[in-house]
């Protein structure tokens, strides 16, 4: 048929065009057939490359870039999910140094001689899972360091540092606990709405705390790393330096707190807590928690020319107030306070204590505290701040009367030997320096007039320099 087709075009003149046509309709087939075989070839080749995740100089480029390509997206994959994995965890540390001078008239030991201490605090705060709209946070707070301080003559204080943190035997190595280890859950209570508009939760937090966290808190007045180093100061004397929280030897607890916070007004926030705690024996984890220490406060936020301010009133109870009790009898102790702090100023913070023993014997029933810290706006140093509190704990009635006879250990001896009179006085000065970010200095300077209620006790001058860095 072809030949029979040719041949007819060749008699009508059209044949050589035809064969032409033909050749070249072959010739591109071919190079087509040419070109698929290389493509399989490749192919093969990719497949074959693509099966190992190793890199070779010998595979084809486009297989290296694929590679590249998987790998860089594995890894962004990897970052996120350790991310996600990380979301909601908090890491806080910081490294406080302090050295103190007093006269040798004032120390415990009756040596004239500067005394230096480190404390070291590290805080975890955790994601503690979800159930429902109920979120649970896990928080652990670890605490060392070495030196217990200046020992002064008797005092109400109980201390002019409250950072110095050591076994009660002493040891010449640094010390470490677990200070803080507690879990608590936050439930929205949700009136028809959705959990991210609830303005009011309920708390409820159980472990080892420190109840000045949840209680007698004060912007202040409260962290002795950074603001006053006086314990009168830096909580409510009685229930600290008087002994009514009956805390550890380190000063926390086992316990559980049942908060309500109320945020529907904005600036106008209130919140109702109730807390109980290990007290005596057991506030270390070795004995009964029966007869615990029971504290409830009612607190709001106010605002004072349209500065904030917040405000706290509480009231306690402990079966065994045998710790704030001189003689070491037994009794049960209760007591009222009070808390604030206000701006009154852009750069002015005033602060204020009161607590007023209700039941049990103590060497001090009345305390008061007022201060005010001013940030160094006005002199181009705004994040420095100086500080100055004044204070006076009144001596009881029953310490009064008993003072002399007192014997407090059980040897035999009058333990105090001195009429208690009057009240006990302190002022403490700083100045807070502000180096960098990280780093912080506070010359620091205290004073406690008829110390323990001693008319007779010389006024006690402490100076300090206190160092810290925070992360």
């Amino acid at each position: 048929m072809r030949r029979t087709l040719i041949a007819a075009l060749l008699a009508a003149g059209f044949a050589a065009p035809v064969l032409a046509a033909d050749d070249a309709v072959l010739a591109e087939l071919k190079r087509l057939a040419a070109r698929i075989e290389m493509l399989e070839k490749q192919n093969k080749e990719m497949e074959k490359a693509l099966d190992t995740q190793r890199l070779s100089e010998k595979e084809p480029e486009l297989v290296t870039r694929l590679k590249a390509v998987e790998f860089q997206t594995l890894s962004m994959q990897k970052q996120a999910r350790q991310i996600e994995s990380l979301e909601g965890i908090t890491v806080g540390a910081s490294l406080t140094g302090v050295m103190q001078k007093v006269g040798a008239a004032h120390t415990a030991s009756g040596a004239d001689e500067p005394r230096a201490n480190y404390r070291g605090d590290i805080s975890v705060t955790l994601p503690g899972g979800e159930m429902g709209d109920t979120e649970g946070k896990i928080f652990a707070h670890f605490r060392f360091g070495q030196g217990s301080g200046i020992g002064l003559r008797p005092t109400y204080t109980s201390g002019a540092n409250t950072t110095a943190f050591q076994t009660a035997a002493g040891s010449d190595d640094s010390f470490g606990i677990l200070a803080q280890a507690w879990y608590q859950l936050k439930i929205p209570l949700l009136d028809g709405g959705t959990k991210a508009n609830a303005r009011e939760h309920l708390h409820l937090t159980a472990g080892k705390i420190d109840p000045f966290v949840f209680f007698d808190q004060n912007g202040a007045a409260d962290d002795e790393s950074a603001k006053f180093m006086n314990n009168a100061f830096v909580h409510n004397p009685l229930l600290d330096s008087g002994g009514d929280i009956r805390a550890d030897a380190y000063g926390f607890a086992p316990g559980v707190i049942a908060q309500y916070v109320n945020e529907k007004q904005k600036g106008s926030e209130w919140s109702l807590s109730l807390g109980m705690f290990g007290s005596g024996p057991g506030a270390n984890f070795s004995g009964s928690l029966a007869m615990p220490f029971v504290i409830a406060q009612a607190e709001t936020h106010a605002r004072f020319n349209y500065l904030p301010g917040t405000y706290r009133a509480y009231l306690w109870h402990n079966g065994r107030g045998r710790g704030a009790t001189y003689d070491q009898i037994e009794r049960k102790h209760a007591g009222i306070g009070f808390s604030a702090d206000q701006k009154v100023a852009d750069d002015i913070t005033l602060f204020g204590r009161y607590g007023h023993q209700l039941k049990g014997q103590v060497r001090f029933d009345r305390a008061l505290t007022l201060g005010a810290e001013l940030a160094g706006s006005p002199w181009g140093r705004a994040a420095d701040s100086l500080g100055l509190a004044l204070g006076a704990l009144r001596t009881s009635a029953n310490f009064r009367r008993d003072s002399l006879a007192i014997d407090a250990d059980a040897d035999g001896n009058a333990d105090f030997g001195y009429q208690a009179s009057g009240s006990e006085k302190q002022l403490e000065l700083y100045y807070r320096v502000k180096l960098n970010s990280k780093v912080e200095l506070t010359p620091d300077f205290q004073l406690i007039r008829q110390p323990g209620g001693n008319a007779a006790a010389p006024t006690v001058k402490v100076f300090g320099l206190r160092a810290k860095v925070g992360f």
